[in-house]
């Protein structure tokens, strides 16, 4: 196999899904990651012109690192590792749930830090390597809802500009997107959504379809390793003192009440 290959954590659903079909269709062989999504990952699989998938739970670290050996083994040109799996569990800043804490730092931190080490030190690639954290916009405008998970994105943000400083190949790049509200999260009911993510300061729906443009543009290697790229219609720009599922709610309480 000589297309370049990209390894997608959490890729059989949501964001990670779009990055597996943006991927293939800019001609990639894409590696579909999944803890227990096997159905829409061999689906998927089965859409893409060429691609596998693979099953690892990355609360895990020691079995994530070996199927970042094992994959590095077998691919020839393996030139891109993202890293979207991540849990999204609430606790909030008065009451962190040690238990939701744990598997946050864990499955979001840990393990795509120890992941990303281990693809700098043994992936073949023909030209240099490209790691792409997917974070979260709330590094630069967290709110106290969902306490433990952006404590996690903010700890995997930290990684980036040091792992961008280690020692290994010239030309590899270790990047950062920081997400918006883009799909819909937890209960949030249609209309919830539609008006939770225009709270930006374009007041528009950032797609999906934007983070692919991105990760891909990532990978040509034009932007300085080290750097995180926002995706979010502005959002991080504002300072929301909550989550965009609770401003929402009390928005459309608002204008009911007005009514």
């Amino acid at each position: 196999m000589t297309l370049p290959a990209v390894l997608i954590t959490g890729g059989a659903t949501r964001i990670g899904a779009e990055l597996a079909q943006g991927f293939a269709a800019a001609g990639w062989h894409v590696i579909i990651h999944y803890n227990s999504s096997a159905a829409p990952a061999l689906a998927l699989a089965e859409e893409l012109k060429t691609a596998e998938t693979v099953q690892c739970d990355l609360s895990d670290d020691e079995a994530a690192v070996a199927m970042v050996r094992e994959l590095a083994d077998r691919l020839p040109n393996w030139r891109c590792l993202i890293n979207s799996a991540s849990v999204f569990n609430y606790d909030g800043a008065t009451n962190l749930d040690p238990a939701t804490n744990r598997e946050a730092m864990q499955v979001n931190a840990l393990a795509p830090a120890r992941m990303t080490q281990a693809f700098l030190a043994h992936a073949k690639s023909s030209t240099g390597r490209c790691v792409i954290q997917i974070t979260d916009m709330k590094l630069a405008n967290p709110n106290p809802d969902f306490f433990s998970y952006t404590m996690s994105k903010h700890a995997l943000a930290s990684t980036i500009e040091m792992l961008a400083k280690a020692p290994t190949g010239d030309q590899d790049r270790v990047y950062g997107i920081a997400p918006g509200a883009i799909l819909a999260s937890h209960d949030q009911s249609e209309d919830e959504t539609e008006l939770s993510h225009r709270l930006n300061l374009l007041k528009r729906k950032t797609n999906a379809s934007e983070i692919v443009d991105a990760a891909l543009f990532l990978n040509s290697g034009a932007l300085q390793s080290g750097e995180t790229v926002f995706i979010d219609s502005g959002q991080h720009l504002l300072d929301q003192n909550r989550d965009v599922i609770w401003l929402a709610r009390e928005h459309a309480k608002l204008q009911k009440d007005l009514a």
